[in-house]
Formats: structure tokens, C-alpha cells, sequence
């Protein structure tokens, strides 16, 4: 595996590795192990995702964000920049993360705990389901912006390719359960399936999930249909 990419995902390297132990053991992979692809499980702490007319709101006109950090799925990344949340008791998040690439909606994730420090009351929904949810007011170092809705609570979801899907038996927005076994081992039971031919494999939860469960980068976890 010493020609492996420096940039290779740690969850396709640990799969690698259990076949080969398992191989050399004699032993027959475990039907957890037999997926085509690692499983990653990574906590998504409180961010934004933003339209180009926001950035340039907030950052100037001809503004576009700077990647700073790719995260797990191709093309997306963490940006340089990021702006101070404005919540209806006049409290604020600063450095609120901006996901990159643009969208072609506003959207704010934050955690439940989060929520409750501003004074929100927002829903639990999927990425892009914004109707009807809380709005809330952006600053940045060019000025504001104000968002009539688009502050959410992410639902628990799974990334998947469609060899995933397949290999698991499930397709786009089923509801699988994913176990966590760390000294506080906990049974997430509805973690919604999103399937593309451009994802990887990965689950996120929020930091209060993240939190509650112990969750650590060698935590196993599995999903469950």
C-alpha cells in the first residue's frame, strides 16, 4: 500500500487493510467489510452554504471564495472566508464556515445547541429543504445580508455512490440505521440515504450528535438497513 496516493481517504485505506488481515488470518471478510467502498463517518459542524449574490453582498462584487480545505465529497471544499450569524436575540456565531462551491440557495446549518444559544427554532430537514424554516441576517466585511429563510437543523444522512446503494440494498431517501460503537455506543435510526454517481461514501451527523455518541476518526461505525 505504499504506492497508495498521499491523498487517499483514510476509510479506503482501513478497508484495504481488513482485507488483507482478513485474508492472511484465512478468515472470510465479515459482511460489514465486503462493501465496495470504506465508510466514513464525520461530523459537519455548524457552516453555510451561499449564492454567489450573497458572496458578493458580503465580500464585494466580482468576489469568489477561496478553497482553503476539500473535504470528503469531490469538489467540495471548506472557503477562507466566513461571516458572523446574526440571531433574533441579537446574539451572534463568528467565523460561521462557508462550504464552497456556490449554490443556488442560501442555507445555514447549525446544531440544536447552537439553535437554543441564538434564540432560533428550527427544523429538522434536509439540505435544500429551506420552505418555511427561519431567516436570519449575514455580516461580512462588505456588509450584510439578510436571508428570509434557510436556517435548518441538518438531517442525519448518508452520501452514496450507486454501488453502495446497490451493495446495501437501498435507494435515494430510504432510512437506514447507522451504529456507533464507542464506550457510548448509540444507534442513530434515521439516517437518510442520498445517492449520486459523485459521492463517496460518507455519513454526517452534527457536533451534538457527534458529542453525544463519542465519536472519534477510529470509531467503528455501521450501517444497518
Amino acid at each position: 500500500m505504499s504506492n497508495l496516493p498521499s491523498n487517499t481517504p483514510r476509510a479506503v485505506v482501513e478497508h484495504m487493510v481488513r482485507e488483507q488481515v482478513y485474508s492472511e488470518m484465512g478468515l472470510g471478510l465479515p459482511e460489514t467489510a465486503k462493501a465496495p467502498n470504506g465508510f466514513a463517518v464525520n461530523i459537519s459542524a455548524r457552516h453555510c452554504h451561499l449564492t454567489e449574490e450573497a458572496v458578493e453582498a458580503l465580500f464585494g462584487k466580482g468576489h469568489k471564495l477561496t478553497p482553503n480545505k476539500g473535504l470528503y465529497q469531490d469538489g467540495a471544499y471548506a472557503a477562507k472566508e466566513s461571516v458572523t450569524l446574526i440571531g433574533p436575540r441579537s446574539r451572534v456565531i463568528s467565523n460561521l464556515r462557508i462550504l464552497g462551491p456556490c449554490r443556488d440557495l442560501n442555507q445555514v446549518e447549525l446544531a440544536y445547541t447552537d439553535a437554543i444559544s441564538l434564540g432560533f427554532d428550527i427544523p429538522t430537514r434536509m439540505s435544500g429543504d429551506v420552505a418555511g424554516t427561519p431567516g436570519c441576517m449575514l455580516m461580512g466585511p462588505n456588509g450584510y445580508f439578510k436571508m428570509d429563510e434557510g436556517v435548518i437543523r441538518a438531517q442525519p444522512h448518508v452520501h452514496m455512490h450507486p454501488d453502495d446503494a446497490a451493495f446495501y440494498g437501498v435507494k435515494h431517501l430510504d432510512v437506514m440505521k447507522m451504529k456507533v460503537h464507542s464506550p457510548c455506543s448509540v444507534t442513530f435510526n434515521n439516517i437518510v440515504v442520498r445517492v449520486d454517481e459523485s459521492f463517496n461514501l460518507e455519513a454526517h451527523i452534527d457536533t451534538d450528535e457527534g458529542n453525544a455518541c463519542g465519536l472519534k476518526p477510529d470509531t467503528f461505525c455501521e450501517l444497518i438497513k
